[in-house]
């Protein structure tokens, strides 16, 4: 099983990568964009995870990787980075081009962004003493008013898309929290979170989850009308 967390990664990217050259979606055309935004995702989100990782906020079980590690992180964990959020950016992209209309009023979403806002300061503030608890609904917070200051349009569609997302999500997830299997893949210290579990993965994944793909989103989106518009 010390393959498990590579297979994860790569059956993760296989269909996306596949259907990237998909002669209408053509998503191989918006690589450099992507991987603009993944660089910049991992930027803010590698060093979080070496930092959590060598305090003892969470970790890797050996048994399921292959023992390679680079900044106390495994190989695997690098690769998560780039395999997920490719995957998930894929998705929402292939979910708008075969639903252009999956889009909800603006009044919706600003109501929507607002309440998500106001409940993850709440936490924030209630639960400060738990570390992956705090770092998490903030970072969360500060990307999501960013975007909803500068690409409302985006949370239009994105809020939709990433209910579909969850679906992978709680899958790959799930295994490596532990359903599924034996032990968890990556274990978390309960006392820095909740200690609040969608089946076996901590409340506070969703909101992670959802703060890496909306800054994915949201750079690539910033990038592509550079490109589009290279005097502005």
């Amino acid at each position: 099983m010390s393959y498990l967390y590579l297979l994860l990664n790569l059956g993760s990217l296989s269909i996306p990568l596949i259907f990237s050259f998909h002669p209408k979606l053509k998503f191989y055309k918006k690589w450099k964009a992507i991987f603009i935004g993944i660089l910049v995702g991992m930027c803010i989100f590698i060093p979080w995870d070496i930092i959590f990782t060598i305090n003892g906020i969470w970790g890797f079980n050996s048994s399921y990787f292959m023992g390679i590690t680079f900044l106390s992180l495994p190989i695997e964990e690098w690769l998560f980075f780039i395999c997920i959020p490719y995957a998930c950016v894929f998705t929402h992209y292939a979910l708008l081009f075969y639903f252009p209309n999956m889009l909800l009023p603006k009044s919706y979403t600003r109501m929507i962004s607002y309440s998500i806002l106001s409940i993850l300061a709440i936490l924030s503030i209630y639960y400060y003493n738990k570390w992956y608890t705090l770092c998490n609904f903030t970072l969360a917070i500060f990307i999501l008013l960013l975007v909803t200051r500068n690409n409302m349009q985006l949370l239009r569609s994105f809020y939709l898309t990433f209910l579909v997302m969850l679906i992978p999500f709680f899958i790959v997830n799930g295994v490596l929290t532990g359903s599924f299997i034996e032990n968890e893949v990556v274990w978390y210290n309960n006392s820095e979170n909740l200690n609040m579990r969608l089946f076996s993965i901590p409340i506070e994944d969703t909101v992670y989850a959802f703060t890496l793909i909306l800054l994915n989103l949201f750079v690539m989106n910033h990038i592509q009308k550079r490109f589009n518009n290279p005097k502005n």
